[in-house]
């Protein structure tokens, strides 16, 4: 296992090194991630950040979720074209964040079904116009032309078992982790998981959406999933094992942020102080980290208030 991620990291150092070209990296036999870069939005990334991949089966290809913008999905579905002519027969938003569903226009243009969980729809529906909106502002018009926001009109409410183009594939709701409509997608052939929001390598996790105790739950439930390899949301592939990393973060943000509550910190004060010099290199670190410490403090407020 440790051998074959060491190759993956290569791979990916490659494909980073050509960033102005996407490049699949291979996980395993008919299985691609593309990995983005460090880093918050901005115009220097494009707002490639999060993490997309593709499955390919005996009749079709499976997407898992399609970038930030309509730019970003035609390049993607002209890089799985490099690897395979065969048609994408579904496409698979994990989550409902920006970096991970505005592409889906391009796929939408081939007729190609667009699935997700039920409670994406909804925060879709809430939110990501004005997500849109701060995209053109951040990225600029050029850059964000001709992106729309499409709502998937499949959703599932549950776990669920499907097969698309003889790929059998788990649709895993682990409950409300970093969203409440998390799909993480295992690809039964491989072991390969695409994580979502719910796993992260390398950068801080942002806890806006998220229900703290049972993203924790989740995170501690990836033994029994069955995965050789976690695709996550942001930075390289990684063992199962590895999940913990994400946990680790969360319950240090917990510890940091109880110690401040509990010994009478103002909400401002526990912003400031809420540092975890361990994880300041994480990408993220100087923006999400700070609005995590915000929202884990007001939480526990509510929490004492309801006591």
């Amino acid at each position: 296992m440790m051998q074959r991620l060491l190759i993956l990291w290569l791979c990916l150092a490659a494909s980073l090194a050509h960033a102005d070209a996407l490049r699949p990296v291979r996980v395993a036999d008919r299985v691609y991630a593309f990995v983005g870069p460090p880093g918050d939005i901005s115009p220097e990334n494009r707002g490639r950040i999060g993490n997309s991949g593709f499955i390919i089966g005996d009749t079709g290809i499976i997407v898992v979720d399609t970038g930030v913008s309509h730019r970003h999905g035609l390049e993607l579905r002209a890089a799985i074209r490099e690897v395979s002519d065969l048609p994408v027969a579904l496409v698979i938003i994990t989550h409902a964040v920006q970096e991970f569903l505005y592409g889906t226009t391009v796929f939408v243009a081939e007729s190609v079904p667009l699935l997700c969980h039920e409670k994406s729809v909804a925060l879709m529906r809430e939110r990501c116009e004005h997500c849109l909106e701060n995209l053109r502002v951040i990225l600029g018009d050029d850059e964000m032309a001709g992106t729309q926001l499409v709502v998937p009109t499949e959703t599932v409410p549950a776990t669920t078992e499907i097969q698309v183009a003889g790929r059998q594939l788990s649709l895993i709701h682990p409950g409300w982790a970093s969203t409440p409509g998390d799909l993480m997608v295992l690809d039964r052939a491989t072991g390969v998981m695409f994580t979502g929001g719910v796993v992260v390598n390398g950068r801080i996790p942002e806890l806006r959406d998220g229900r703290f105790d049972d993203w924790i739950a989740a995170l501690e439930a990836f033994d029994t999933i069955g995965a050789s390899v976690l695709v996550p949301g942001y930075g390289p592939p990684l063992p199962p094992a590895e999940a913990r990393i994400t946990r680790d973060y969360l319950l240090a943000l917990d510890r940091r942020v109880r110690e401040l509550f509990d010994g009478g910190a103002s909400l401002m004060e526990a912003v400031e102080q809420g540092t975890l010099p361990g994880y300041s290199g994480w990408s993220g670190y100087e923006t999400v980290h700070r609005k995590n410490v915000l929202g884990r403090y007001l939480q526990l407020e509510l929490e004492d208030l309801a006591r």
